[in-house]
Order: C-alpha cells, then structure tokens, then sequence
C-alpha cells in the first residue's frame, strides 16, 4: 500500500514546496511556508529599527583622529551584514534566528575603542572577536560551555529575556520613560500623554485581542494596523517629530535609495594593540567577545527553547548556530557594522510560529532589500513595532513555571538572572550574575559534586568582567 506523505496544512504540492520542505525539514516541525514567511517577515518589523538606530549610534562617535561614519555608508553596512549573516543562518543553521549590529556590542566599539584608535583598527578588533568566538564554537567549547549551564538557570535566561524584551518594547514606545527621582516612571511624569503613546497602546491593545483569538498572523497585522494609524495621525495632528523617536510616520518622498558600499573591507586587524596599547585593546577585545558570546547564548536558549529547539535542555543544531553567530561578527567587522549576533527580536517572529530556517531567509532577504528601500523601511515607527516586543516577553514568561522556587539553591540565581537583564539593561549582566550566584551557593553548602568544572571558569571570568573597571584603573 502506498503510503501517503502528511503535508502541512495550507502548502500547495508541487516541486517547490518539496524542496522546501527537505531544506528546511518544515513537516518535521509542524510548520508551513505560510508560517515561516509571516514569521520572517515579523521578524524583520519587529527589528528594522536596528537598521536606522546602529548608525545613529555610531556616527556620533569620533575615532582618535576626530573622524565619524556617515549615516549612509552605515545604513547600507548594517543591511548588508544582518542580510548576509541571517540568510547565512537559515540556510546553514536552520533556525528561526536573526542576526543583525548588536546593540550591547556597538557602544562598546563607539565609545570605548573609536576614542583610542581609527575607525579601521575598531572594526578589525571586532573582526578578531568573531574569529575567537568562531574557534570556541569549532572547537566545541562554546558548546560546552552552554551544555554546562544548569537547566534551571537556562528557564531564567529565557524568563530574563523576556522581561528585558518586554521592557525594550515599552521603552521604544514611551510608555516607559526615565523618572525624577525614579529610575523609571510610567509615559511623561507617570502620565501617558500624547499620540506617540496612544498609537502604541492602541496597537498593543489589538495585538492582545488578535492573538487570544488565535488569528493567525496577529502580531503582524497589528504592526501594519498600527503604522497605518500612525502615518494617518501624524499626517493630520500637530506632533513634534522627536515625540515618535528615531522614525517619524509619515509616507516618504521616495522609496528607492542607492547604497553606499563606502565602509566595505576597510578593516585594519592588528593595528588597535598600536595604536591604543596592549592593555587598553586587550580589554576592549575582551569585553567585546564577552557580550557577544553571552547575549548571543541567551538569546539562542530563550528563544531557541520558544521555538520548540529545545530538546532535554538542548538546543537543536547548536553547533552550526553558534559557529554563524561568530561569522556574523567577523561579517560585521568586514562590513564596518560592528558585530552581528542573534538578536532578541527573533522572539517575534517565534511568536508569529517561526520554527525553521525558511523564516530567517525571508528576514534576511528584507534586511537586503532595506540597503535600497531605506525610506520605506523607515516608516514603520517604534510605537507600532514594539507592541510585538511586549507580547512576546509575555508569551516567554511562562518558562517561570519549570523552576523550583522553594529550592533556594536555584531561586536566587534564577532570581538574578531574571531581575538584572531588564534592570541593568543587559544579557551578559544577567547570565554573570546567575552564574556566580549558583557556582557560590553550592560551594558554600558544599554540593560540589553539583558544581559542573566549567562554572568554576565561567565565573572567574564573569568575576574580571564586572571588575574590568577596577582592574584597569590597577594596572593603569
């Protein structure tokens, strides 16, 4: 008897589908091209604005010789980059993973390498920090290193990110705002005020209905519902352009733009350790790698495991997952970007019903398009896009259920690593701090035989990187 072949529903037969199919393994993972391209294409909405906010923030940095990066030699560098590192990531690593500029990554190369060294030398610093975490995920030890992270502190790393994503959403959208007197406060003064706010809500708002009601494609629709509101508010009320951030809505003057190539391999490997001294490029190179590699390994748990990657506390494919994320620095350095790293964002496009690779083709494929059709892509305002980012630290949350809250060992690192990423606005910060937490809990309760080798490591190291501060102003 032959035996029929169960295809996705809403797939049409046909060669293309087949080969798809095998690609990407989409059966095998009960999702189907519809899906994945809803994914993809959330994905890309949820983090277009990586591709405008990465060369505003660089481009306010001077290098040692006073001279700034254009906007639009890096616009077309953080397209170009995020489209090849994230096709790159689909294809090879089939996950439903974006890769773009990291926003913990480029401070770092703005105001703590550009004032010692050219521009050139910064890049090809961040070039070397790809090449080293490249060779700690070939050699297995990157892998390792994530294998021996407890299983309860990997629920919290997925947790953290949710509530620091969540937070970066409310953020964007000034919904939360710095207080007086407080860290943070509620709109302007506790008060929500203002059509920037509103569309925001209204957005959110409609997110929440749509996707209770399970209407595929929810969190999509309500972004485009929400620009169309926007760019029709803003095209009518009297809005100070500042009050919608870094995108303002409204229909642009055209929608094709040439890129600028300008940045493209102009990367100097091994002049930063001259021109900036041993010790000063050391420790920038250092803290680059660090949160490249431990924002990156957040996000690919946490996300990962929404996707349905997770396998008995392991990510399906890691291997190839971790070994493009450390390409996608090196791509980045070569593109004068700053570095490329699985972005939170990606939890969107989850969250849409992402589970392959097929998602972070069609995001990689926008991202290239955006190198010509910038001022299209700049008309989606942070208000509309981040309404995703809230639902999604929501859906995350449930990850709070598989840890043991009664066992102290467990709760107050779990504790940690949750609390410190929203708070101290960093991946890195939270796993650090986890880490050390439970790697000293059981020591001092003598359960060494619970106390994986490595943590011992991976704390030491988390020790230099929150003191880098105070050991360099000892060794300087």
């Amino acid at each position: 008897m032959t035996q029929l072949q169960t295809r996705p529903s809403g797939e049409a037969p046909g060669a293309s589908r087949n080969l798809l199919d095998r690609l990407f393994d989409l059966t095998g993972r009960g999702t189907t091209i519809a899906r994945e391209v809803r994914g993809g294409v959330t994905t890309f909405v949820a983090v277009a604005y990586i591709v405008l906010l990465i060369p505003i923030m660089l481009s306010d940095a001077k290098d040692v010789t006073g001279a700034s990066l254009t906007i639009p030699q890096l616009t077309t560098a953080v397209a170009l980059s995020a489209a090849l590192t994230t096709i790159l990531m689909g294809v090879v690593g089939n996950a439903p993973f974006a890769l773009a500029s990291g926003l913990a990554v480029a401070p770092v190369v703005a105001f703590q390498a550009a004032p010692y060294m050219t521009w050139n030398q910064a890049m090809g610093l961040v070039v070397l920090e790809g090449v080293l975490i490249v060779i700690l995920a070939l050699t297995g030890v990157r892998q390792l290193i994530m294998d021996a992270i407890p299983t309860p502190l990997k629920h919290a790393i997925g947790v953290g990110i949710g509530m620091f994503i969540a937070l970066i959403g409310l953020a964007k959208a000034g919904f939360v705002t710095r207080g007086e007197g407080t860290p943070l406060t509620m709109g302007d003064g506790g008060h929500l005020s203002g059509w920037p706010v509103a569309v925001f809500c209204a957005g959110l708002l409609l997110m929440f209905a749509l996707f209770s009601r399970r209407i595929p494609g929810a969190i999509l629709i309500s972004i485009v519902a929400a620009t169309v509101i926007a760019v029709a508010i803003n095209a009518v009320a009297v809005i100070d352009p500042q009050a919608w951030g870094l995108i303002v809505p409204k229909v642009p003057d055209q929608i094709v733009a040439a890129p600028d190539f300008g940045l493209l391999f102009k990367v100097d490997l091994f002049g930063g350790f001259g021109a900036a001294g041993a010790l000063t490029a050391t420790a920038v190179l250092f803290t680059l790698v660090l949160s490249g590699f431990f924002d990156a390994m957040g996000t690919i748990l946490g996300v990962g495991e929404e996707a349905g990657l997770a396998k008995d506390g392991k990510i399906r494919g890691l291997g190839k997952i971790l070994t493009i994320d450390g390409l996608g620095a090196v791509i980045g350095g070569g593109t004068g970007a700053s570095a490329n790293t699985v972005v939170v964002e990606s939890a969107a496009g989850v969250g849409e019903g992402a589970r392959t690779g097929l998602a972070s083709v069609v995001t990689g494929v926008l991202f290239a398009a955006a190198m010509f059709l910038t001022p299209l892509a700049a008309v989606v305002p942070a208000q509309a896009a981040s309404a995703a980012l809230v639902l999604v630290g929501a859906l995350m949350m449930a990850a709070v259920r598989k840890i043991a809250w009664d066992d102290m060992d467990l709760a107050i690192p779990a504790f940690l690593t949750i609390a410190l990423m929203p708070f101290t606005y960093s991946i890195t910060n939270g796993v650090g701090a986890g880490v050390i937490a439970y790697t000293l809990i059981k020591a001092v309760r003598g359960r060494f035989s619970e106390i994986h080798w490595l943590l011992w490591v991976i704390s030491l190291v988390f020790v230099g990187y929150f003191g880098i501060g105070a050991i360099e102003q000892l060794l300087g």
